[in-house]
């Protein structure tokens, strides 16, 4: 019996990974097909004055005569994504054969092609869900990565998505924490935010991004039978560094800065192994003061970064306008 059980463990083996490929080969010739529709909606719309007896109403006809003959899958949002595939994506090889239509819907509805080419980018990086793309659409995560960088970093993150390759690409500014469905700051502690954190540990390394792997709470430092404790403590798979984090709920205060540097000094000695690069320290705080932080941080050779939090949804508006006048005064 235990050869036959290998047996069933590696034909069931085969069969996942065949249903797999063959649901993407699905899902790419889909694509495909809704993108070559989208293509001769739009050339039949630019053929000229007799195509205008229809006007507005093209893609309600459409609609309605195609899920006669095809049943369902044709309503007039889904058709009017199909024209909007080949608008924003008018060379079919561009078109990634990894992602689904339902990801591709979601993409569509970021007008700005910078921002849409980083989240397809990273949907095929990180391998997000189409609920996990749409929160990170929603929370701004291009625009709070980008104004961070300058012009020439804004156009890598279109280009090649956000790839880790020093301390300063782990920080975003601000964090964003919906998912924990928090009340006004007063009305709750820094424990109380620590738990919810660790208690939803997958959205948490979802909004810290990749590499991101969790070590501990509270971890313990010890000096002269004195105890410290450093809130939550990751270790990063690509930079191959600690990363120390510590939660405030109010403004950042230089003691702050000064007992991070402290717990990196400590790990720098004690608890670095052979291979493992300086750690990182961010100081996660509800508002900070960034003359404060400059003079803080001025004389400290360790990578220490402070930024902010919020436990609402960031106004996008308000960050598409940041990144504009970033993008301006690169010009």
């Amino acid at each position: 019996m235990e050869h036959y059980d290998l047996l069933l463990a590696r034909v069931g083996e085969l069969l996942e990974a065949g249903r797999r490929e063959a649901r993407q080969k699905i899902n790419a010739a889909l694509v495909e097909t809704y993108w070559h529709i989208g293509r001769h909606i739009v050339e039949f719309e630019q053929q000229g004055e007799h195509t205008a007896q229809y006007g507005k109403q093209l893609l309600d006809l459409l609609s309605k005569d195609l899920k006669q003959r095809y049943g369902k899958g044709f309503s007039r949002s889904n058709i009017y994504q199909m024209r909007q595939l080949y608008l924003c994506y008018p060379k079919i090889q561009t078109l990634s054969g990894k992602l689904g239509w339902s990801v591709y819907c979601e993409l569509l509805c970021v007008s700005e092609p910078l921002a849409r080419s980083f989240y397809e980018k990273q949907c095929l990086v990180e391998n997000w869900s189409v609920r996990e793309l749409k929160r990170q659409i929603n929370s701004g995560l291009f625009e709070r990565l980008a104004i961070s960088t300058d012009k020439k970093g804004v156009l890598a993150l279109s280009n090649d998505g956000h790839q880790p390759t020093d301390p300063a690409d782990l920080v975003k500014d601000p964090y964003v924490f919906e998912f924990l469905n928090l009340p006004e700051r007063k009305q709750y502690s820094e424990k109380q935010l620590e738990n919810q954190l660790v208690d939803k540990l997958a959205q948490f390394l979802l909004e810290l991004g990749k590499g991101f792997a969790f070590i501990a709470q509270q971890y313990r430092v010890t000096l002269n039978n004195t105890h410290y404790y450093v809130d939550l403590l990751f270790y990063h798979r690509i930079l191959k560094c600690f990363v120390l984090i510590d939660l405030k709920l109010g403004k950042v205060s230089h003691q702050d800065i000064g007992q991070m540097n402290l717990y990196l000094n400590y790990f720098k000695k004690e608890e670095n192994t052979e291979g493992d690069h300086e750690p990182i320290g961010i100081v996660l705080v509800a508002d900070k003061d960034e003359i404060l932080v400059e003079y803080a941080t001025g004389s400290i050779s360790n990578q220490i970064f402070v930024s902010r939090y919020k436990t609402h949804l960031p106004d996008r508006k308000e960050l598409a306008r940041e990144l504009a006048l970033l993008l301006k005064e690169g010009d």
